[in-house]
């Protein structure tokens, strides 16, 4: 499905997670309540499962009826990167500098490819650059999580969205090969036989011109004679 980019505003509220962070955002996108060891805030939103994702991040079960919901969206664009579109319901995604304790249906959204965290969202949109999607087939998932860390979930799974997305490997250019030239006929045929007539034998130009393709250049001098020569 196509959709038409953000704006700028809405791009840059993702933090591209690498060997440190760089990319697309201004701010960091979960503080001060970032990491496992961040302390986790007390009910009464939902309750704090036992239960973690990869990341050692302990589960918030809330209610499934008004419990947050996301979709997730990736694209190719026009740079060669891929632009990835959080649809979310129930949810607001928190700003930067927001306190560290969960409150209902308010957070942050991290991006997973392949299982490996990518990049952090304040926002609804990001771009990736291409090289987090090299050829093959990839899963990108979109997880919420509280302000705390806390991951969202309902049933005692994480509340996310998986996408399945093909990345072709680039179209090698060709260019058409020239065709060989036939070879010119050798033996008694390619000559007039003794006592032939001149107008017979074959001239220059249709010798030349049975090679495709190829021309024959008269310079502005005339046109051959019947030996084959320019006048």
């Amino acid at each position: 499905m196509s959709w038409t980019r953000g704006s700028l505003p809405a791009l840059a509220v993702c933090v591209l997670l690498l060997t440190g962070s760089a990319g697309c955002g201004s701010g960091a996108a979960r503080e001060p309540g970032d990491g496992a060891s961040a302390a986790v805030s007390p009910s009464p939103v939902g309750k704090v499962l036992e239960d973690t994702d990869g990341e050692g991040r302990r589960y918030r079960e809330v209610d499934k009826k008004g419990a947050p919901d996301v979709g997730v969206e990736v694209e190719p664009d026009a740079d060669g990167g891929w632009d990835v579109r959080l649809k979310v319901r129930n949810f607001r995604f928190s700003p930067a500098g927001t306190k560290a304790r969960a409150v209902s249906g308010r957070g942050t959204a991290r991006l997973f490819v392949d299982d490996r965290p990518v990049a952090d969202l304040r926002g609804p949109a990001c771009d990736l650059p291409a090289g987090y999607l090299p050829h093959g087939t990839h899963q990108v998932t979109a997880r919420l999580y509280a302000d705390d860390g806390t991951v969202w979930a309902v049933d005692g799974k994480p509340i996310e969205s998986t996408a399945d997305v093909t990345a072709s490997a680039p179209e090698a250019s060709s260019e058409p090969e020239a065709s060989p030239a036939p070879d010119r006929p050798s033996g008694p045929e390619a000559s007039p036989e003794a006592g032939a007539s001149p107008e017979n034998a074959p001239s220059a130009s249709s010798s030349v011109l049975s090679a495709p393709g190829i021309f024959p250049r008269t310079e502005g001098r005339g046109s051959p004679d019947h030996g084959g020569k320019a006048s």
